[in-house]
């Protein structure tokens, strides 16, 4: 048996781990072992994960070493060491997500995205870092601490699920779940410089996880590779009971749509994701990637989405009133904290609610009830909805003309911690580039392709029709070979 630390754990992916369990090269549970002793050394300065689950791993790394030596089976991730977001339910462990609100609080169930992992044959390493409630582009919101970028310390690692893509980038787990509601699985794909895509509303279950925007929230995965994405996202897809909004379409076979070649595709090119506030280098790095195209004989066109310039005051209506809505349960009397100072029921609401949310979710609460409220809502909500549905439209067009939509991830690289702390405006405008796919319920991927001068990682955005993550993913693996 070779030795684990004989295994270079920065390149190991699922295929690669999966194989050396299965011929006896290692075991799941050294293997699991080493990445906990990696997270031991390395996330000190990182900060990725918040609580480890090493029984409930174990246990099912000896399950599937006993499954190894009596010769059985394998399933797809059998032994693969994962992370997951901690908004995310899973039974033995914490699910804060990010909030002091929840310290404490213990799920006694899993959800869906995390059953179906376990049940594939992954390792459940633990919970990772987020922004509070997922609402952030930076992971500065956590109530446990800033998440850094491991490509440079003094950096973001993007968010709200900066932890799930900084542990990928560290190789602290060789794939993680993170969610996406505006932007918050590829933007810190693109910042730490792996994978991350953004199923189609409705493809992967959201049983089990936390609310941020119930119509906008979606479970994902972070990977190194197109191939290890595809193969998480493979065995998180599908219909599932207990989410009335998750579909009954068919899955398409994603790993195996990655061979097919992509000459022929009709790449769109959005003109108003390429104006003023797009940094040059990302400017750059994405004309590269579409002359690669060009040269796979791939048909590159511009196409136009003409409500763009609305899609951030409309997803900062929708989100922050859903999120009004969804986080009027945390209230102290259900689970997670609660005032023991109070002296009466309000007060006691009052006190917990003020002590439990950081100043970002007061933020959008306060603007959401305010969107809700009577003299309000016609004015705000209602004309938040009708312009999301031109949103939609916009989309609809242009995958009548095109077969994929590509363009930047972020208008910047990540920034530096604190920088945009103090402008709440300037943060919101990251999503500028992600909200709009968001709104229209379409799927997206962020694949890195390139770095900046000072080494940054570079993310581009492919966006894909309705549940045709099968051709979004096969561009992003002939963007991943170009490389």
């Amino acid at each position: 048996m070779v030795s684990v630390k004989a295994m270079e754990l920065e390149s190991l992916t699922i295929d690669g781990a999966r194989a050396a369990v299965a011929s006896g090269e290692t075991t799941a549970t050294a293997l699991a072992e080493a990445y906990y002793a990696r997270i031991a050394s390395e996330d000190v300065a990182i900060n990725s994960f918040l609580a480890l689950s090493r029984e409930r791993a174990m246990t099912q790394a000896a399950k599937i070493d006993g499954m190894v030596a009596k010769g059985e089976p394998l399933p797809v991730l059998a032994g693969v060491p994962v992370g997951i977001k901690d908004v995310l339910a899973m039974q033995g462990a914490p699910a804060t997500a990010g909030s002091l609100i929840l310290k404490g609080y213990r799920p006694p169930y899993d959800a869906t995205a995390v059953a179906r992992l376990e049940a594939a044959g992954a390792v459940l390493l633990g919970k990772l870092n987020c922004d509070e409630f997922a609402m952030g582009s930076s992971n500065e919101n956590s109530a446990y601490g800033n998440v850094k970028n491991p490509r440079a310390l003094d950096r973001v690692p993007g968010g709200s699920s900066g932890g799930s893509a900084a542990a990928v980038a560290a190789s602290l787990a060789v794939a993680t779940l993170g969610t996406d509601t505006g932007g918050s699985i590829r933007q810190p794909a693109a910042f730490c410089g792996v994978v991350g895509v953004l199923p189609t509303y409705g493809r992967v279950s959201r049983y089990g996880l936390i609310a941020f925007a119930s119509s906008l929230d979606r479970v994902g995965p972070f990977a190194k590779t197109v191939k290890d994405a595809a193969t998480v996202l493979q065995v998180l897809a599908g219909k599932d009971v207990m989410d009335a909004t998750s579909s009954d379409r068919p899955v398409a076979d994603y790993v195996g749509s990655l061979a097919k070649p992509v000459e022929g595709l009709r790449i769109g090119v959005p003109e108003e994701y390429f104006g003023e506030g797009l940094d040059p280098e990302i400017r750059a790095a994405i004309e590269r990637v579409l002359d690669g195209l060009k040269m796979e004989k791939c048909v590159v066109k511009p196409v136009s989405l003409p409500h763009t310039k609305y899609a951030i005051p409309t997803y900062y209506v929708i989100a922050t009133a859903e999120a009004s809505s969804n986080l009027s349960r945390f209230d102290g009397v259900r689970f997670g904290l609660r005032d023991a100072e109070a002296k009466t029921l309000s007060a006691m609401f009052r006190e917990t609610r003020d002590a439990g949310f950081g100043a970002e979710v007061k933020r959008r609460i306060l603007l959401g009830t305010y969107a809700l409220s009577a003299g309000y809502y016609d004015a705000y909500y209602r004309k938040a909805q009708q312009v999301r549905t031109l949103l939609t439209r916009d989309f609809l067009a242009a995958f009548h003309e095109v077969d994929v939509l590509v363009a930047p991830v972020t208008p910047t690289p990540a920034f530096k911690l604190g920088e945009k702390t103090d402008d709440p405006v300037k943060m919101y405008l990251e999503d500028i580039y992600s909200v709009a796919a968001s709104l229209a319920g379409v799927c997206g991927v962020s694949v890195p392709c390139g770095e900046t001068k000072d080494g940054l990682p570079i993310g581009v955005q492919i966006m894909g029709k309705h549940f045709d993550e099968a051709t979004m993913l096969r561009v992003a693996a002939a963007v991943e070979t170009g490389q």
